[in-house]
């Protein structure tokens, strides 16, 4: 029995090196010139780094919920697939069609009599995902096909838009630099974000919602751009402003530009995006690597218009429209406008995270304040030391010696979940703080089942040894399936819950945890380390 006790005890004094281990960089790491936690240099880089990250409720941040406008999505996919049905129709040899997209989400194809069959094979055949919206129109003239996208396509299209969003706006967030962002899909249509710490809330906004749809056009230098501004742009052709003259597309005043509608190659070829520092009188710029596809693509767009201006278009705005000279190789192009080294870095930041498959708005912001983070900080541990406080001395008045002993592991109890929350790099949040408050009033509740029944024993004339023994043991099975239960319920909450609710949840979970080791088996060790260092006569209980 001696054996197993210094066994049992070895294990805790482990836990707690290693606790102390994980703690220690939350309490010595300080604020570095950049507004990160840094180490001492004496701190190994081989030991845990890693401090307790508080949430945004309480070191302040941003609160963002972005509305994914999922139809505007469709309308580009229903562009796409006429895009290539127009190819396709082409491909066959089949002359005189006229493919349009009506109603934002439906495809009108006209074809003349003679060709409607075979129009019908192709859609039949290659374009299994169009269906048809209405009844085709007959005449002599020709059939007037309706398409739109099938309800599998269609919901395919929003769900993808969804997903896209999300994982472009992480991988935007994670260059941008914040610390345990939270970053999840909420509701059918919305994004939830949470930016903890966030110096600057605007410039995280512009990065976030940049739809950063990149084009590459051709501007139509025979048009005439004051009629095009005024009366509107000939078919086939679209104005757009941006901030450039001609040549190499520098300038100071807002200029239209008169493009080709049609996009000569998108961003979805960019592999990467650099800043390249200004030079002599021009700003900063961004470099674009093309993967392989898009430089062999690129260098038959320049070796075809060689002479012609190509506008570099991103949301709608032309940031560049340099005079292709020659053809360019090697899959690599600029953008250049003006650019301060801030404006660069951002633009680069959007471009190598991709583009967004659909715009997005704000339907909801928040900001919170450090101050008010820190006034619930200190508002969470006088909560804290107050229930404690109340637990300690009930149960010192109510079990003496015995309720000193749950003491000490209470105290343990909120140790280890401390430690634990460093140890898996959890979020702290106020909600978080009041399932610790919660998990001390309810740790005494195993110590207070053991000592009633070793109270009962002892009244019924067993020894003290013998009663403890029979204490722990007929307590175990009803404190194992309390805290079980609950075990459960937070694991619910935290896999169905949104972000206050998993900050109580990880704390509630972790809690019942170091309680059933700390009340059980931490006090256990106490007793059974007394009872082999001499025979006990009595118990303060």
């Amino acid at each position: 029995m001696r054996r197993g006790v210094s066994v049992r005890t070895t294990i805790f004094l482990i836990a707690i090196l290693f606790s102390l281990l994980y703690l220690t960089p939350t309490f010595i790491a300080k604020k570095g010139a950049g507004g990160k936690d840094e180490l001492p240099g004496w701190w190994p880089s081989w030991l845990p780094a890693d401090k307790i990250h508080l949430g945004l409720d309480l070191q302040g941040g941003s609160h963002l919920v972005l509305e994914v406008k999922v139809d505007k999505a469709v309308e580009n996919h229903v562009e796409r697939e006429r895009g290539n049905l127009l190819n396709a129709l082409k491909e066959k040899g089949i002359a005189g069609v006229s493919v349009e997209r009506v109603d934002g989400t439906q495809i009108q194809v006209k074809v003349p009599s003679a060709s409607a069959e075979r129009v019908r094979g192709i859609l039949k055949g290659d374009f299994g995902n169009l269906i048809e919206a209405k009844t085709p129109q007959t005449s002599a003239a020709g059939s007037d096909f309706f398409l739109t996208l099938s309800k599998d396509e269609l919901r395919s299209v929003r769900e993808y838009a969804i997903d896209q969003s999300l994982e472009t706006i992480r991988n935007r967030i994670d260059q941008f630099g914040v610390s345990e962002p939270i970053i999840q899909r909420q509701g059918l249509t919305n994004i939830l974000i949470q930016l903890p710490g966030i110096q600057d809330p605007g410039r995280a906004k512009d990065i976030i919602g940049k739809t950063a749809l990149l084009e590459f056009k051709l501007v139509d230098d025979t048009a005439n751009v004051e009629e095009a501004v005024k009366s509107g742009a000939p078919p086939g052709r679209e104005v757009l402003y941006g901030h450039g003259g001609r040549g190499e597309g520098v300038g100071t005043e807002k200029q239209p530009y008169v493009l080709e509608a049609r996009a000569l190659m998108t961003g979805e070829y960019i592999q990467d995006a650099r800043v390249r520092p200004a030079e002599q009188l021009s700003g900063a710029s961004v470099e674009l690597v093309l993967n392989s596809a898009g430089g062999r693509l690129f260098e038959q767009i320049t070796a075809a218009n060689v002479k012609r201006r190509l506008a570099i278009v991103l949301d709608n705005r032309v940031y560049s429209a340099p005079v292709i000279q020659e053809r360019i190789g090697g899959g690599r192009a600029s953008i250049t406008g003006n650019f301060d080294i801030k404006e660069a870095r951002d633009l680069s930041i959007v471009l190598r995270a991709g583009a967004l498959p659909a715009p997005v708005e704000i339907a909801e912001e928040r900001t919170v304040g450090p101050s008010l983070g820190q006034d619930s900080i200190n508002q969470g541990v006088t909560s804290f030391i107050v229930g404690a406080a109340f637990v300690v001395l009930f149960m010192i008045a109510y079990y003496k010696g015995a309720g000193l002993v749950a003491v000490v592991a209470l105290l343990f109890n909120v140790f280890f979940m401390i430690a634990l929350l460093a140890g898996f790099q959890a979020v702290l949040t106020l909600p978080g703080i009041a399932g610790i408050v919660l998990t001390v009033g309810m740790a005494v509740d195993a110590n207070v089942l053991i000592n009633e029944r070793i109270r009962e024993e002892l009244r019924a004339g067993r020894a003290v040894r013998s009663a403890i023994e029979a204490g722990y043991q007929n307590a175990l099975p009803a404190i194992l399936d309390s805290n079980i239960t609950t075990f459960l319920s937070g694991v619910i909450l935290f896999q169905f819950g949104t972000g206050p609710i998993k900050g109580f949840a990880v704390t509630l979970c972790l809690g019942i945890l170091t309680t059933v080791l700390t009340a059980v088996y931490l006090t256990r060790i106490y007793y059974d380390n007394r009872i082999g260092a001499r025979k006990l006569e009595r118990i303060s209980i």
